[in-house]
């Protein structure tokens, strides 16, 4: 493939294009054993994923503490970068949107759209944060409202205003600001690989700032930190997943939460993830998407009829006035005086969405040729956000109600996150159905964090090759359930809790990347603009 537009109206000496390159995709590969690898990306990688997981295995602990010091240091010296760069990022979107740069088409002007609407948006929620809106829906307000782990902006727990802000604060860690870290990292890939044919990897975006420099060392570092942020963040939510589902089974049908259910857990997701992977995202992750979605819904509406039904209603105003009255106090990270929900709660979820966002962003780009640019971020951001709301207070106006009125277990306060879920549909009518309904989607959801997580890394560690052999996706889905399984089976939650220390902490050096990344976009687009529209 051939990069074509010249020179962003940028003087260069002998009038040499910016980005006029003949880099062919996987022209850097080689192959070994039936696969066909990027050999820096893919051995590197390879190699830090295999220490990092042998040293947790030797010395869980020691490994836990370091990787908790780094990721703790990371967040307490660095809140001020991170809360800036998320500002940024929902900014310069809301720019984009609004500017002539919206009408750009992904793919060019006769691109076409692969997928329909509702395929395309359930692919990119389910891949976004579909598994946290089930695990934190019920957890997150009502840990707010109680002061489980500080109140936001120093509310007093437990009054009608600390439920106001409990939801307007949640929907702050789920709305725009982590979409928006999404959004840039798939319209970057996205346009960069579509209208110009660069590779399909995490360093394509960066041309217009570093030339050719893209294909050499500094691109292999971008793309290998894209590659450990992607696998880490993947088999901790794995991990962790297990737990809560494995925690949901012991709550509904008395079967002890062992290790043994755990891993089991793990196996049967990878199983069904492999088998979908081997499908490619038609076959595969497109129809658990649509699954997951229309389930989803199902069970939303049922606890919107069979709950307080008028509270609930009350509950989708208030988070919305709540959410657009308290963002810009949220967002400000200068003065704060609720320090441990700042730093524990928004900051950590700033670290974590961005670490995450190499993953989503370049799966949202991956199914996202043929939108306007307009088009994609208004999906990616404006959409989750309203749909986030509903979800939302669906699940968290039920829980403050049930608190408020001193119903249920969750009226003495939360004790397991992973259980809040099925304690809050236990009050409900068809409690057994319900909940066997919630660990159904909760591992659906997995499923297709994992699929979807494989086909990306692939993608990367293949020098940017979108069709590979299939050895290579199950490799990596098999080595997603591995690390999990393996961490989880001699480690326990200190071998997974240094596994996400290790993720949030590359959202350090991925939040300059971003900001990188924003500079070179506009770069592309404002050319984009000048010469094509």
């Amino acid at each position: 493939m051939k990069a074509s537009f010249q020179q962003y109206g940028v003087p260069m000496q002998d009038e040499q294009p910016l980005i006029d390159t003949d880099y062919e995709v996987g022209q850097d590969n080689v192959q070994v054993l039936g696969l066909d690898i990027h050999n820096p990306v893919f051995l590197a990688s390879s190699a830090l994923i295999l220490t990092f997981v042998v040293a947790t295995l030797m010395v869980p602990e020691a490994a836990n503490n370091t990787l908790n010091a780094a990721k703790t240091w990371s967040i307490e010296n660095f809140d001020w970068l991170f809360m800036i760069g998320g500002n940024i990022f929902v900014l310069f979107s809301l720019f984009i949107i609004l500017s002539p740069m919206g009408r750009i088409r992904l793919g060019g002007k006769q691109a076409k759209p692969q997928y329909s609407r509702l395929s395309w948006f359930s692919m990119l929620f389910a891949a976004g944060m579909g598994i946290g809106l089930m695990f934190w829906s019920v957890a997150e307000p009502l840990a707010y409202y109680t002061d489980w782990w500080g109140t936001p902006l120093n509310v007093d727990p437990n009054t009608p205003q600390a439920a106001d802000m409990a939801m307007g604060a949640t929907m702050f860690h789920w709305g725009l600001h982590p979409w928006a870290m999404y959004g840039i990292v798939g319209l970057a890939l996205g346009f960069f690989a579509y209208n110009h044919d660069l590779p399909f990897t995490v360093r394509s975006t960066f041309y217009p700032l570093l030339g050719e420099r893209v294909w050499g060392p500094i691109g292999d570092f971008i793309d290998i930190l894209a590659v450990l942020a992607t696998i880490f963040g993947l088999a901790t939510s794995l991990g962790f997943g297990a737990q809560q589902a494995a925690g949901g089974i012991e709550y509904l049908f008395d079967i002890p939460a062992t290790t043994n259910v755990q891993i089991a857990i793990i196996i049967g997701v990878t199983a069904i993830a492999i088998f979908s992977v081997m499908r490619g995202v038609n076959g595969g992750v497109r129809v658990l998407s649509n699954i997951n979605m229309s389930m989803a819904a199902l069970l939303l509406l049922f606890v919107l009829i069979v709950g307080p039904t008028l509270a609930i209603l009350g509950t989708i105003y208030s988070t919305t006035t709540s959410y657009a009255t308290e963002i810009l106090s949220l967002s400000n990270w200068i003065g704060r005086e609720d320090d441990k929900f700042y730093t524990g709660w928004t900051v950590f979820y700033w670290a974590w969405w961005i670490s995450w966002s190499p993953f989503v962003g370049i799966f949202i780009a991956r199914i996202s040729k043929g939108r306007t640019i307009r088009e994609f971020l208004i999906a990616v951001m404006l959409v989750p956000t309203v749909v986030s709301i509903i979800w939302m207070s669906v699940f968290g106006g039920s829980v403050l109600e049930q608190v408020q009125a001193g119903v249920g277990p969750l009226a003495d306060g939360l004790d397991k996150v992973e259980l809040a879920m099925f304690q809050m549909l236990h009050e409900l009518p068809l409690a057994q159905i319900t909940s066997f309904v919630a660990i159904v989607l909760v591992l659906v959801f997995f499923i297709t964090s994992s699929d979807s997580g494989s086909l990306v890394i692939d993608s990367i560690t293949a020098g940017g090759q979108t069709k590979t052999p299939y050895t290579q996706r199950v490799f990596w889905a098999v080595l997603e359930g591995i690390i999990a399984g393996a961490l989880l089976f001699i480690g326990g939650k200190e071998a997974l809790s240094a596994l996400q220390a290790g993720a949030i902490t590359t959202g350090l050096p991925f939040t300059i990347v971003l900001l990188a990344m924003c500079v070179s976009l506009y770069i592309g687009l404002r050319h984009e603009v000048k010469n094509n529209l």
